[in-house]
């Protein structure tokens, strides 16, 4: 499949989030689909969807979403995928409640939680990166050059006193 990221939002305003994850998947060249569907608004819409994408060979689905933040529990109670969720930060608790609305789910409905907002977003691809690199080579050997390249970085900065 030339498409086997899906990325859901809950809403539209989580784009500029989930843009961190987005463009991390261009820049190794893995394609994804990315969808707009509610856990609550559209729950319907959403379990076709899931279903439909892992017909079409989705392998990995990544879901954004703040405040109740069930989009990652739906989309993993209707597939046996690895399912990523990134936990939108939200005015009134920060994305507290997003984190534990994410990271909080019953026994046998399994979801990889990141970290809040965007390092959260970059973090998903990431951990998307490397679940497909288990099984490709060449996404392996791109994501070990990344991690290298941060390394590297590290050890090579100066500290001007």
């Amino acid at each position: 499949m030339d498409k086997p990221i899906s990325i859901i939002m809950g809403s539209r305003s989580d784009l500029g989030i989930v843009k961190g994850a987005m463009d991390l998947l261009k820049e190794f060249k893995v394609g994804f689909e990315v969808k707009v569907l509610s856990a609550h608004r559209s729950p319907g819409e959403l379990a076709k969807y899931v279903e439909d994408a892992v017909k079409k060979g989705t392998k990995i689905f990544i879901a954004a979403a703040g405040g109740a933040a069930a989009l990652s529990g739906v989309i993993a109670a209707h597939t046996r995928l690895p399912v990523i969720g990134i936990p939108i930060e939200t005015k009134s608790l920060k994305g507290i409640d997003s984190l534990l609305s994410t990271v909080q789910m019953p026994a046998g409905v399994p979801v990889g939680c990141m970290s809040i907002g965007k390092p959260g977003a970059k973090n998903s691809a990431i951990f998307a990166l490397e679940i497909l690199g288990i099984s490709d080579k060449k996404i392996g050997a791109k994501l070990g050059a990344y991690k290298n390249k941060m390394r590297i970085k590290i050890k090579n900065t100066k500290i001007d006193l």
